[in-house]
């Protein structure tokens, strides 16, 4: 029987029930807890009708009892599908739509009251979506303010036995599916199957050296791919979980404080939150002594930014980790040998992981020499079947191996790369209208297609330049109004909050008579990004 995401966890938990397993501010775990607790789940929603292959949402916060909702939807024989709970509710039912979902488990920080119960307020309003979908509480705190009724909560766990169910599923079945940004304005839902997960997890066990001694920071949200690498990396390895709340990330100060308090000995996150943490000099010489490893991925870390961190934590290793949704968590890294001398010094994503392929090809998908710019594809074990139900999108990003005539796949990044001379690869940025900011990534389309739906706006378009604030990328609006006294960019944004995740909403705003054009007839992006830098236009 091939192995699945949850039986590491399984095995930890016969090893050292006792354990710590997932240790928040106001609830610790044990693995015996999380075994118990994750059999019965699986028995309730199977009874509940759950069935091989059904897709379950998660609207919850990073918790004990998300991961217990995680394995039991995975020993359902069933596929988990997190969603952001601050994202619109027009946005979020089209995720639910799309992967055709009965059943939603969902709880909420600190009690009820709070966005997950605003967010299922406003979908069960619809009659016709009430009647289609069922909620599961999964607190034993009270959904204050609700007015859904769930079919289920917490306390009703107790009633169902805590040995494991029976299982079906093998390797090649999905465990997730993670939805991106769609050009289009509908989101993309990657499927990740328990075999593209695992291999990763298996080799960041032997290189990192994770043991059961380790405490690991869990920092992405649920819905980023990189949150699975700390979930299941850290669980597997019968390591102890240390969830980070979002408030946190906005307190530099109070992080680097957590980080100490919980002697953590790694920390994994996107580059924007160790540039804000720089930012504001949180951090002590010799600080954090327990920390071993420091780890980033989804964007480019400035390298002054790794040259403040390095210096100050000479005892700590620091891990460049590469890869998109597409492939699973990441299929490259490079560990710095040492701190940097020169600010200007390029980090390179490294080499790629075992079972992994970074190819940099031309426009004919041939490779290109050393040196030489080319377009950067994924190829091996990490490689999604592609995209829930939407062949026409898998077959325009996965493609044939242009080396190999056995079926295999490659999928294009839509970023810009080439191969040094010491034979690692070295990012060049993005291809396309797709950006990283705040370590989300975001198709432009995406938000031009809601601004659009707005129908105050004539002519509108979206584009990114580099900040330098913690961002990464800006991302900027350029606009014709309608009606030229009524509208104004607070107002515009105020309407885009409503279709839009906080993250895609425009930070600069510029208004034209009429967008520039090029000799095509199109618009002219590069003059709008030469305006936005000339400019440095910010939101009113």
């Amino acid at each position: 029987m091939s192995e699945l995401l949850q039986d590491g966890i399984t095995a930890q938990a016969v090893r050292r029930p006792d354990a710590p397993a997932v240790v928040s501010r106001d609830e610790r775990l044990t693995y015996a807890e999380l075994e118990q607790q994750s059999n019965r789940l699986a028995r309730l929603l199977r009874e509940a009708g759950v069935r091989r292959g059904d897709r379950v949402c998660l609207l919850m916060p990073k918790s004990p009892a998300v991961v217990v909702a995680m394995l039991g939807v995975l020993k359902a024989d069933a596929i988990y599908v997190p969603l952001d709970s601050t994202s619109p509710a027009p946005r979020v039912e089209k995720m639910i739509a799309s992967c055709e979902d009965r059943w939603i488990l969902a709880a909420e920080g600190g009690g009820g009251g709070g966005p997950v119960v605003r967010l299922l307020n406003e979908l069960f309003a619809d009659t016709r979506f009430a009647a289609e979908h069922d909620v599961g509480w999964m607190s034993t705190q009270p959904a204050g303010g609700s007015r859904v009724t769930p079919r289920f909560s917490w306390a009703d766990l107790s009633r169902y036995s805590t040995a494991p169910p029976e299982r079906q599923n093998n390797a090649d079945d999905p465990a997730q599916i993670l939805f991106t940004s769609g050009s289009t304005g509908v989101p993309k839902g990657v499927v990740i199957t328990h075999g593209n997960v695992l291999p990763f997890l298996r080799w960041a066990r032997d290189y990192f050296g994770t043991s059961t001694s380790d405490r690991i920071s869990w920092h992405p949200p649920l819905h980023f791919d990189l949150s699975t690498f700390d979930v299941f990396g850290t669980l597997r390895a019968g390591a102890a979980l240390y969830p980070v709340t979002a408030e946190l990330s906005l307190l530099p100060h109070k992080l680097a404080q957590f980080i100490r308090d919980s002697e953590l000995t790694q920390w994994f996150s996107v580059p924007s939150v160790l540039n804000y943490v720089a930012s504001f000099n949180a951090l002590r010489d010799g600080d954090f002594p327990a920390l071993r490893r420091v780890l980033w991925c989804g964007e480019v870390l400035p390298t002054p930014t790794l040259i403040y961190w390095m210096q100050r934590l000479p005892h700590a290793s620091f891990t460049n980790l590469y890869g998109p949704t597409e492939t699973t968590i990441a299929s490259s890294y490079y560990t710095v040998p040492k701190c940097p001398a020169d600010e200007r010094e390029e980090i390179p994503i490294g080499r790629p992981c075992p079972g992994e392929e970074l190819l940099v090809l031309d426009a004919a998908r041939r490779p290109v020499r050393p040196g030489k710019l080319g377009d950067l594809y994924i190829a091996g074990v990490g490689l999604s079947p592609g995209y829930w139900r939407d062949p026409e999108k898998t077959v325009a990003a996965f493609h044939p191996h242009p080396g190999t005539a056995s079926g295999e796949r490659v999928y294009r990044t839509g970023d810009l790369a080439r191969v040094g001379e010491d034979g690692l690869v070295y990012y060049a940025g993005r291809a396309d209208t797709q950006i990283k900011s705040r370590g989300y990534r975001i198709e432009l389309g995406e938000i031009e297609a809601a601004l659009q739906s707005l129908g105050s706006l004539r002519e509108c378009a979206v584009v990114a330049v580099p900040s330098s604030g913690f961002e990464g990328m800006a991302v900027c609006c350029a606009y014709v109004p309608d009606l030229v006294d009524t509208v104004t960019p607070v107002a515009v944004r105020e309407a885009l909050t409503k279709l839009v995740p906080h993250y895609m909403l425009p930070s600069r705003w510029l208004a034209f008579d009429a967008l520039p054009k090029n000799s095509n007839g199109k618009i002219d992006r590069p003059r709008l990004r030469d305006a936005f830098q000339e400019t440095g236009a910010r939101a009113r």
